[in-house]
Parts: structure tokens; C-alpha cells; sequence
């Protein structure tokens, strides 16, 4: 990903602002000041800093708006819709779960640039953060920070204690080792089994990926945590505020 465009989706500033704090000189990525524009980043790996932004963003905290939405099925976590409906689509004062404070929400939500925070798949469910915080962003998905992410699956027949064992263990997927999972919980629904698992990693479709290298289909994925965020009984398609203390 071109760099002034990961700056623009972590919320910092718009993609022709973050152009010019890199001639400027102002970006930093790993530690290095970058002064071209189409320098490649890599928003799982690499830290990304604007200096002189965080005491910007001190002052400006009281603005940052923190979501928490149960995504549906077929909604990609995007600010564009170039490969399907964006989540952002979703955040409406009608889907606002608390409909008596609905001019409320609406008042919060107004000029703000939202973001959703890391991804769910198409095909998976349930939490997603969206927020204009770009440095909360950066912290809770970039891989040193290790957040945990919790996670329902559901798969096609039981987990047997060897495969729970690898699971946990760390195993090698696409020539590259991925850390091991905490399995805190399982229990059978007919044929299937359902996993309550916590992610400290978050590589593209890594939890598919470990159980499908494993003979496991899986039939159902969803999210229930990020670090402090937890899900809870918040309706599928609803959203609701949340205070940032309440993530990190």
C-alpha cells in the first residue's frame, strides 16, 4: 500500500495532506524519514509516524469518536465499496442501537471521517471498531502491540486433541510461521463444534487458513473482542459508541 494512502485510512489526514508531510519530511516509517510519496508500506508490519501529530492529537482527543458495530455477513471493512458494501454504509442513525438518542449520534457523527480498525473478512461476522483515531488505529493492529483479538469458529467436526495442540502450538502456513492461538473454550451444536479461540496475530485469513491446513472446514467466524471491546449482545447490523478507555 502507497504510504500517504495508509496515512489517509488510519485517519491522520487526507491523502493530498499526507503527501505533503512527506515532502516535507515530516513521515517517519520504522524509525526512517520518507520523503517520496509512493513509498510502499506494509499496515500489518511496518509503524508509521507524522511527527509533530501526536501533540495534535492530544489536543484534539475530545473530537475522536470510537464505534463498535456488528458487522453482517457480505459487508466488507473498507472506506471504499469497489469490491462490495462498506461497513461505513451501516453507520446510520437508524441502525444506532439506542433510537431515542438518535439526534444525539447524529450530532457526533457529523463531520467526522470514520475508519474501521484492522479487517473482517466478507464471508465473517460480528465486532468491528471504526474510529477517526488514527494513532488508536495503528496501536491496535500493528503486530508488536499484540492485542488480542477473540474469536467464535465454528467447524464441521469435532477438534481433536492433536489438533488443538497444533493450533496452539504455532504452525507454518504460506512458507511463513504464524504464532498459536489460546483455545479458552469448546462445545458440540449437532455435527459441528464451535472454538472460542484469542488471536495475537492477525494475518490475512489466519484463523481459516490454520484450521483448513488442519482437515477443518470452517462454517462460521466470528469476532467477539478486540483488546477491552467486547461484542456482547449488540444486535447484528447495530452499532453504538463506546469511550476509548473501554478498548486499550
Amino acid at each position: 500500500m502507497r504510504l500517504q494512502k495508509h496515512l489517509a485510512d488510519l485517519g491522520y489526514c487526507s491523502r493530498r495532506k499526507a503527501e505533503e508531510y512527506i515532502a516535507q519530511g515530516k513521515v517517519k516509517v520504522n524509525g526512517k524519514t520518507i520523503t517520496e510519496a509512493g513509498t510502499k508500506v506494509d499496515p500489518s508490519k511496518d509503524s508509521v509516524e507524522i511527527i509533530g501529530m501526536a501533540k495534535k492529537a492530544q489536543k484534539e482527543q475530545n473530537s475522536f469518536v470510537y464505534i463498535i458495530l456488528n458487522k453482517p455477513l457480505d459487508y466488507i471493512s473498507s472506506t471504499t465499496e469497489t469490491q462490495g458494501a462498506s461497513v461505513l454504509s451501516l453507520i446510520t442513525t437508524e441502525n444506532y442501537i439506542y433510537q431515542n438518542k438518535k439526534e444525539e449520534a447524529e450530532k457526533h457523527l457529523q463531520d467526522v471521517r470514520l475508519y474501521p480498525v484492522g479487517r473482517l473478512d466478507k464471508d465473517s461476522e460480528g465486532l468491528v471498531l471504526l474510529t477517526n483515531d488514527g494513532a488508536l488505529a495503528q496501536t491496535l493492529t500493528h503486530p508488536s502491540f499484540e492485542h488480542e483479538k477473540e474469536y467464535e469458529v465454528t467447524i464441521h467436526k469435532p477438534l481433536t486433541k492433536d489438533a488443538t495442540k497444533v493450533l496452539e502450538s504455532g504452525m507454518k502456513i504460506d512458507n511463513t510461521f504464524v504464532q498459536g492461538v489460546t483455545i479458552t473454550k469448546t462445545w458440540n451444536k449437532g455435527r459441528s463444534t464451535t472454538v472460542t479461540l484469542i488471536l495475537r496475530e492477525g494475518k490475512n485469513r489466519q484463523i481459516k487458513k490454520m484450521f483448513g491446513t488442519l482437515g477443518y472446514h470452517v462454517q462460521q467466524l466470528k469476532r467477539i473482542r478486540i483488546g477491552n471491546a467486547t461484542l456482547g449482545t449488540l444486535p447484528t447490523g447495530r452499532w453504538r459508541f463506546l469511550e476509548k478507555k473501554h478498548i486499550v
